[in-house]
């Protein structure tokens, strides 16, 4: 191969949030790409199509406020011409201020889109190795990476894979909901009533406690025994820490009067609309390690679902994710060996947005290496900045992965005084507006 040929070509492996995401960043800048995806020849057992980009858990992509995490990330990836969003766009459902798509017409998109691309060449393979060559290779393997390649990683790494366990919910046919025992409502009456809302009295909660607290689940290896991500842990191991936590947590009733009663209910469940035909409804906050029978059994107890039919149940699976803090630095980029690239969950970042920004940056950086153009780092005022710094400078000794906060910004002093949520509010508007300001300045500076 000819040191030009060498240096106008990344490999990605990997077609899945982050994968895709670097794929079209690479391709526009006029790299060709090499993308490896292993799915449908080999299948996870969170993933239910071959389509790139499909996402295996939740359907929401978080709120669409700038004053959120995931709406200031969101903001910033507009900004850098997320590919990933730009399509999602089209595929969006009804949830309130949350960006929520149908998964399935989207990763069917997602997968037009990338193979329409004339410099992306796509191969439906499972690596075993990571590729010995000299151009630019961005990991993308995700939370589900094989065996065989996760020991590639560990060779070169030195380092042992950590891990954790998390959880999906389940997936409910709309037309088994009785609608006559559920009322539609957002929380707060933000947008329209998008949302099925299951209330509970007291004693009927009380019954709901009990029984996941008592109910079989789907048993781990005693050596890797509860190890939860808190952002996704299962619904009945929150119901464990205290027979108030669901009724604070995600069965929270504030901000959903009944409107039949006029009142607010003891505790709320709720369904987010999964696909644009309403077809099918999400258990919000459902993640599950029950067993299937079991969910059937005390799910059917709530009311409005006594015959409901399911079109996925909630599943546990293990997730991969290197340590970080020692393995990468701010490119996303491998300190052990200068032409790997770390993007998406298997890097340290948690949540579909996060996993996205990673993917864009590392697709960047990675092209414009294989380019030989100058990179510059992402300022750490902005949220895609502020994660990759954490996620390469945090401890090593405990790292976990993790999502973007508006704590990972640094602070603002000006924007410091009083206390309250009103000035909280503030605090986030300030941090926003310098984070946009300063990618804003950044682009120009890096000829983005």
């Amino acid at each position: 191969m000819s040191e030009l040929e060498v240096g106008k070509k990344i490999i990605i492996i990997g077609g899945g949030l982050a994968g895709v995401e670097a794929a079209y960043q690479a391709s526009k800048r006029g790299v060709a790409v090499d993308l490896y995806e292993m799915r449908p020849e080999t299948m996870t057992g969170a993933h239910a199509t071959g389509f790139l980009g499909e996402l295996v858990c939740s359907n929401s992509l978080g709120s669409t406020q700038v004053t959120s995490a995931s709406g200031l990330l969101k903001e910033e990836l507009k900004m850098l011409d997320s590919f990933f969003l730009r399509i999602a766009e089209k595929y969006r459902v009804p949830a309130g201020s949350s960006f929520s798509v149908d998964r399935v017409k989207l990763a069917e998109a997602i997968s037009a889109e990338i193979e329409a691309l004339t410099n992306v060449q796509i191969t439906r393979q499972e690596l075993k190795e990571i590729p010995n060559t000299e151009v630019p290779v961005i990991i993308a393997t995700g939370p589900l990476t094989g065996s065989d390649f996760a020991k590639s990683i560990t060779d070169i790494t030195m380092r042992k894979n950590l891990f954790f366990y998390d959880a999906t919910s389940p997936i409910i046919h709309a037309e088994s909901i009785d609608l006559d025992k559920i009322y539609m409502a957002s929380r707060y009456e933000k947008g329209e009533a998008d949302f099925v809302n299951i209330p509970l009295d007291e004693q009927q909660y009380n019954e709901f406690v009990h029984d996941l607290t008592t109910a079989e689940k789907v048993e781990i290896k005693e050596v890797e025994k509860d190890i939860f991500f808190d952002a996704c842990l299962p619904i009945e191991e929150i119901a464990r820490s205290g027979e108030k936590s669901l009724s604070f947590g995600p069965l929270k009733p504030v901000g959903l009067i009944d409107p039949r009663s006029g009142k607010m209910p003891y505790a709320v469940i709720q369904l987010r609309q999964d696909d644009l035909n309403k077809n099918f409804y999400q258990m919000v906050g459902f993640q599950t390690r029950l067993k299937w029978g079991e969910q059937k059994r005390i799910f059917c107890k709530l009311p409005g679902l006594e015959k409901a039919e399911f079109e996925r149940y909630g599943r546990m699976h293990r997730n991969s994710f290197i340590n970080a803090p020692l393995i990468i630095n701010k490119f996303y980029q491998c300190k052990l060996k200068n032409n790997l690239y770390f993007a998406g969950q298997i890097c340290g970042v948690e949540g579909y947005v996060e996993s996205i920004s990673s993917g864009l940056a590392a697709g960047i950086f990675a092209a414009k290496a294989a380019l030989n153009e100058a990179r510059y780092n992402l300022p750490e005022t902005t949220a895609i900045g502020a994660l990759v710094h954490y996620v390469s400078q945090a401890g090593w000794e405990n790292f976990r992965p993790t999502k973007f906060s508006f704590g990972l910004l640094p602070d603002i002093p000006a924007a410091q005084k009083g206390r309250g949520k009103g000035s909280k509010k503030m605090r986030k508007e300030a941090k926003a507006a310098l984070a946009l300001e300063t990618l804003k300045t950044w682009l120009t500076k890096a000829g983005i």
